[in-house]
């Protein structure tokens, strides 16, 4: 595993502890000011990282407490400046487990590594 690829297994781990934490600093600290989402539940794009952070209310509000939120089959790949990662999702809807697939695009600026794009879905069914 090259050094790109563990600090981007590193944000993962940091972010998603954020939001077991309900850290809202901390889940906003390594995305892009114009981070891109398309997510699960509407709305299903948001542009922007107030955009961004106005989704993890609803998230709050719907998932069971303590909140369950974490990555199972973490890809990394990795260039000199853009790296983009796949993984899935766990974690507890309204008491009910929910597991979903995470694609992420990343930016290194400034010699960190920061989330430019997240796209959240289930798989059809």
């Amino acid at each position: 595993m090259t050094q790109d690829q563990q600090d981007i297994r590193n944000l993962i781990e940091r972010w998603s502890r954020a939001v077991r934490d309900q850290d809202h600093s901390g889940i906003r600290a390594d995305h892009a000011d114009d981070i891109l989402m398309f997510d699960v539940p509407p709305p299903f794009l948001s542009r922007g990282l107030d955009a961004y952070m106005a989704t993890w209310s609803l998230f709050f509000s719907s998932v069971a407490k303590p909140v369950v939120f974490h990555f199972t089959d973490i890809e990394v790949t990795a260039g000199t400046d853009v790296a983009f990662v796949t993984a899935i999702g766990h974690c507890v809807d309204i008491g009910e487990p929910l597991d979903f697939r995470l694609t992420m695009g990343l930016r290194k600026v400034a010699g960190r590594w920061l989330i430019t794009h997240e796209h959240h879905s289930l798989p059809a069914t």
